[in-house]
């Protein structure tokens, strides 16, 4: 893991780290008698319970082993496996191209009922036209070094972003003005991407609202999310992908996309920021 590692890393990690440093109170035996146990440095088991050094499987079953847990461990090994899987290293993810990074996301989308996204740096997936998802993902895939297969990622998502007009889902889509202003592509291929925004509001399973960049903020701009039915949380810094399913972290981002929606605007007034956006390209 980099050195930047989300909140809710950490704090699955420190729940973890609490739950061993139960299971050993429980076992009545103290650090040093563990690490004897164990076969390893007492300093191991210190940075272990301070969530200091993430433990591997193997010393989450010797720790249950030493303390007379072995029917907690396969338990805790699989908390440890999720805390792992909450930070994927975007090139793990992308070291074959951007194509199965698309198509792997698919199953989620296509069982969540109920999305709330917030962008504050480019155009919601969901709502990307051909041109702006090619000019985007060739731009992410340049700057990475991956493999070439653009095109066929941008078919990924077209396909992803059907989920838009079918079923009964609903999508709550907040944006910051300076989204529209961004230059993702040629002039043209812009005028395009916010024109087909104009075209979206008019679905009825999308809620399309624009925060104005004079707008008096009660939530700062933070990072691009997608919340899954109120019950999960993706966000994507530069270098990684974080997961989010811990119940009060989930919660911080519902009450973050409360506030943002509250601030952005709708119907005619969002439209009027758009035209604003498409006639500034001329």
């Amino acid at each position: 893991m980099t050195e930047f590692a989300s909140s809710s890393v950490q704090s699955a990690r420190a729940a973890l780290a609490e739950r061993l440093r139960e299971v050993r109170l429980d076992a009545g035996i103290t650090k040093r008698e563990l690490a004897a146990r164990c076969g390893w440095h007492e300093s191991k088991s210190s940075r272990i319970e301070s969530a200091k050094t993430p433990p591997s499987d193997a010393d989450v079953r010797l720790w249950c082993l030493a303390c007379g847990a072995d029917g907690q461990a396969p338990d805790l090994i699989a908390a440890n496996r999720q805390a792992d899987s909450m930070y994927v290293q975007w090139r793990r993810l992308q070291r074959t191209g951007l194509k199965r990074l698309q198509q792997a996301s698919l199953p989620l989308y296509k069982r969540t009922k109920h999305f709330k996204v917030y962008c504050s740096n480019v155009v919601p997936g969901f709502l990307q036209t051909p041109g702006y998802a090619t000019a985007l993902l060739r731009a992410i895939a340049t700057f990475r070094g991956l493999p070439d297969d653009v095109a066929e990622a941008v078919s990924a998502r077209m396909d992803r972003s059907r989920l838009v007009r079918e079923g009964n889902r609903r999508f709550a889509i907040v944006i910051e003005e300076t989204v529209l202003r961004y230059r993702i592509g040629d002039a043209g291929m812009m005028a395009g991407q916010l024109g087909s925004l104009l075209s979206v509001m008019d679905l009825p399973s999308v809620s399309l609202g624009v925060i104005p960049v004079g707008a008096e903020r009660s939530v700062w701009p933070i990072e691009t999310f997608t919340v899954f039915d109120d019950e999960r949380v993706h966000h994507e810094p530069l270098s990684a992908s974080v997961k989010i399913t811990a119940p009060d972290e989930v919660v911080q981002y519902l009450k973050a996309f409360a506030a943002l929606h509250q601030q952005a605007v709708y119907g005619a007034e969002a439209r009027a920021l758009i035209v604003k956006a498409i006639e500034a390209l001329t």
